[in-house]
């Protein structure tokens, strides 16, 4: 148990971050385990809300793959993956943007708003905030990837003190819709907004150097040594694309990109306010 001395350390240690992040916008990339557990979701909630509070710029960026498989299996529609990937027919694609924005987004600002803060939810659509185009790939249906981003949107909600959350539909110029991975869309969007971090919740640790030892975390590296695990096959599977997505937001700016394990209760608080912090940053 903290006892008073550890919480006067950990409010103080705060401090200068809190003084350092004022007024800074900071791109939160939210799902996995932290979005499947209801004990988890209230802690990333709060933590969103306390980062508002501070004088911080939330944006919170989603996915829901299982909310997504729930409603498909309900509907009698067979999820398929290929290569990763959802495979996107139409009927899928009317339940992937039910979901996303009916279902998920606005469970999410309600959630926000009982704890204190005031969030607006908004798709790619919503004052054409994200372009589509396809991704490209033979026989996935309507996966996207992103074209261009319109930040003026967030900006402005931003400006009005809202905690803008956001779900990754958006549609082409001929206003067919695609479901673009949240990871890219937070990345992306992360660049267009000068933001100051990138933070991605995942269900590990963060980079590790031998994936089967979490002790082997990684908790400092800039993008020559990032490229170089990928290439060294170090980086691998599901986490391929989160590196690259870090690589490519930094490229364009941002400040430091950091993936976290949003398993752990406040991971958020924990990444940004502390010295030791608990996952991955990534660094130009």
């Amino acid at each position: 148990m903290f006892n008073a001395s550890d919480r006067v350390q950990v409010l103080s240690e705060a401090l200068p971050y809190i003084q350092s992040f004022a007024g800074r916008t900071i791109v939160v990339k939210y799902g996995g385990a932290a979005m499947k557990d209801s004990a988890l979701k209230a802690t990333v909630i709060r933590d969103v809300v306390f980062m508002a509070c501070v004088g911080l710029r939330p944006v919170l960026v989603h996915g829901g793959g299982p909310e997504i498989n729930l409603w498909l299996e309900k509907l009698g529609i067979e999820p398929q993956f290929m290569n990763g990937l959802r495979v996107t027919d139409a009927p899928t694609m009317d339940v992937v943007e039910m979901v996303l924005v009916g279902r998920v987004n606005k469970e999410l600002v309600s959630l926000i708003n009982q704890a204190g803060g005031s969030a607006v939810g908004v798709c790619g659509k919503d004052g054409k905030l994200l372009m589509a185009r396809p991704q490209g790939e033979s026989g996935i249906g309507f996966v996207g990837e992103v074209a261009t981003v319109n930040p003026q949107l967030i900006h402005n909600l931003l400006e009005g003190g809202h905690i803008p959350i956001v779900s990754s539909v958006a549609t082409d110029e001929e206003g067919q819709v695609y479901n673009i991975n949240a990871d890219t869309v937070a990345g992306e969007l992360a660049a267009a907004l000068d933001a100051e971090k990138l933070i991605l919740l995942t269900d590990t640790p963060g980079i590790l150097q031998d994936f089967q030892d979490p002790a082997s975390l990684i908790h400092k590296l800039d993008i020559r040594y990032a490229r170089q695990l990928i290439e060294e096959q170090v980086v691998a599977g599901g986490m391929i694309p989160k590196v690259t997505c870090c690589i490519r937001s930094l490229a364009q700016g941002i400040q430091a990109a950091h993936i976290i394990d949003g398993r752990v209760p406040h991971a958020l608080l924990l990444e940004i306010f502390t010295d030791a912090g608990i996952g991955s940053m990534i660094t130009a």
